[in-house]
């Protein structure tokens, strides 16, 4: 009699397995070759066949062949012709989408990574900078030493900690809340388990020692030179921290009244207390010889001529601290305002309620969510967010959850058309929107939408935040001659600006709208492009001993997170939302660290950590 077993039984068992291997995927390192990476993607869809056809059956396996001699040097420069065509033909004939979706992918690949082909067919190797680095030291854009604090904490010297982290990033604490941890995304953790709360290890740290107690590195002796910072949000304070430490003497100008930038006017209080915020800009105005000046807008307290006089270098870190209106008519209407414009006014104290508005925010990025949480906390008795694809949540995903939580409604596939008027009050009293419908994905792997034959769609609201984009008010610096393109200051990866001697540039205003920790990145390599500028060469000694690297027993253990208040708690007000990790959380999580930077991903030499 045959023996019957669960129709599921062994499918579930695959799907454990195929669960571990997408944390596998996940915990790829960055700067491992591209044409390694394509071959293991390649060999996945090989797997898949079903071994009908013979263009998936036996195609693959010999496109698998020739990547195999490519990568081991052994293929003339005729492979890529055979390899290009043999895809082509792979694509064009296979019955279903495992043998097309398999020779499309090595088709893009050579598209994409030409170089890297060119290389390993000529010269039989990696081009020059393809290299396995440390993962989290790689996708922090400030290239902190994260397994270095972390194994700092795990030995409870959070001075110590803190002191590592502001080798490369003077805002620890400001990080620590609202960092968007790019470190965890290829953390070597989630082979095992799940990527370790590296910005949760780091608030731990800034909870248990505060960051304006813990001294900065002894500053070199004083060079003489003179530099004037324009901006003082997180480019602007990290390029004066490291060139004052350097021995320049700095001066940050500003138009506001205190500095701090986006990160005072612009993130709310739940998300970073001004009291927290204030302990990083302290310890940066004491590391030396600096002088900030508020309400100093260049232009029309000074001028960027005489700044460029007085001073060695100009560092222009000015932002993106003006909000994007729609080009539609109604934009102008009252009561309708762009995102970042709507939280400086709330950071100043200049809007405290919404009772009774309907508001409607069109965006979905993480001022879009800032805007939304804080209109909640303002009373409002609506809150919808609105988006023309679910692509537009370029949120953090945690900001995203919590906003729901809150109350916040979000409606997807709706293309915003124009903005409706009330005759008697010239305030918005609704918004059009156009429905849509998914549509092909385009080459860079977004969803693309079209409109829908349903009719426009008729939103009444009260109140209407554009969560569009920001802009740098760049007016003054192009009549002065520094040179933009499209409403940005013109400056290369190493923040010098085109044409203009001495002057140098970085972050949101170069970039464009992004996040505090690449603004802060962008800071560090003006200060170090600044120094070398000058004719200098400095080094700053954080004098920091990292504990020894001790094999992991590589136990699978949850990972600890961060806990908040109830959500109907907190969106009664702008308290602080997060709950501190207790010292047994912290101590697991800090021992969850692989510690990359001795095993698995080479040594980590020197004290600066991996460029």
């Amino acid at each position: 009699m045959k023996k019957l077993t669960p129709r599921g039984s062994m499918n579930e068992r695959i799907d454990t397995v195929l669960y571990k291997f997408r944390s596998r995927m996940q915990a790829y390192p960055p700067g491992m070759c591209p044409i390694s990476l394509y071959r293991s993607l390649l060999q996945i869809s090989m797997n898949q066949s079903c071994g009908k056809c013979v263009p998936c059956r036996d195609g693959l396996l010999e496109v698998d062949r020739m990547l195999q001699s490519i990568m081991a040097g052994s293929a003339d420069e005729s492979i890529l012709e055979k390899l290009t065509g043999l895809c082509r033909m792979i694509a064009r004939t296979s019955d279903c989408a495992v043998g097309i979706s398999a020779a499309e992918l090595i088709l893009d690949s050579v598209d994409q990574f030409a170089d890297e082909y060119e290389s390993h067919v000529k010269n039989h190797h990696c081009i020059s900078d393809v290299k396995q680095t440390i993962p989290c030291i790689t996708r922090c854009p400030a290239h902190v030493n994260v397994p270095g604090y972390i194994a700092l904490i795990k030995e409870e010297d959070y001075a110590g900690a803190i002191r590592l982290i502001k080798d490369r990033n003077p805002f620890p604490t400001a990080c620590a809340f609202v960092c968007e941890h790019p470190c965890e995304k290829r953390c070597r953790r989630a082979i095992i388990d799940d990527s370790i709360n590296i910005r949760g290890l780091k608030k731990y740290a800034v909870d248990m020692v505060k960051a304006d107690t813990v001294e900065n590195p002894k500053r070199n002796v004083s060079t003489g030179k003179k530099i004037a910072v324009v901006g003082a949000g997180p480019s602007g304070l990290t390029a004066a921290y490291f060139l004052q430490l350097m021995g320049h003497a700095v001066t940050i100008y500003d138009e506001h009244e205190k500095p701090g930038g986006m990160l005072r006017y612009g993130i709310p209080e739940y998300r970073l207390p001004k009291e927290e915020l204030e302990r990083d800009i302290n310890s940066i105005l004491s590391a030396g010889d600096v002088i900030f000046k508020g309400n100093t807008k260049i232009g029309r307290d000074i001028s960027f001529e005489s700044i460029r006089a007085e001073s060695d270098a100009v560092y222009l870190a000015i932002g993106a601290q003006i909000g994007n209106r729609m080009p539609v008519d109604g934009s102008d209407a009252g009561n309708v305002i762009p995102a970042a414009d709507f939280l400086q006014l709330v950071a100043r104290g200049e809007l405290n309620d919404l009772s009774g508005k309907r508001v409607a925010l069109i965006g979905g990025g993480n001022v879009a969510m800032d805007a939304a949480r804080t209109a909640v906390r303002l009373k409002a008795e609506t809150v919808h967010v609105f988006t023309r694809k679910m692509d537009d949540y370029t949120a953090v995903q945690d900001e995203i959850v919590d906003a729901m939580q809150e109350g916040v409604r979000f409606r997807t596939l709706l293309s915003f058309l124009n903005i409706e008027t009330s005759k008697e009050t010239g305030d918005v009293s609704a918004i059009w929107l156009q429905p849509e419908i998914v549509s092909e994905y385009d080459d860079h792997g977004m969803m693309t939408t079209e409109h829908s034959s349903n009719y426009p769609y008729r939103f009444q609201c009260d109140y209407l935040i554009l969560a569009v984009g920001q802009k740098s008010d760049v007016a003054v610096f192009e009549a002065e001659g520094v040179p933009t393109e499209r409403g940005r200051i013109s400056a290369d990866e190493e923040c010098f600006v085109k044409d203009m001697e001495g002057v140098f540039s970085g972050g949101d205003c170069v970039t464009g709208p992004s996040t505090a920790i690449n603004a802060i990145a962008a800071g560090q390599v003006a200060a170090y492009n600044i120094d070398e500028y000058l004719g200098y060469h400095h080094k700053i000694n954080t004098e920091v001993d990292i504990p020894v690297a001790l094999p992991n027993p590589c136990v699978p253990t949850g990972r600890a997170q961060i806990q908040k208040q109830d959500p109907y708690e907190r969106k009664n007000g702008f308290e602080y939302v997060e709950f501190p990790l207790t010292y047994e959380e912290a101590m697991r999580e800090a021992g969850r660290c692989l510690r990359c930077d001795h095993h698995g991903c080479g040594v980590l030499k020197g004290g600066r950590g991996d460029e």
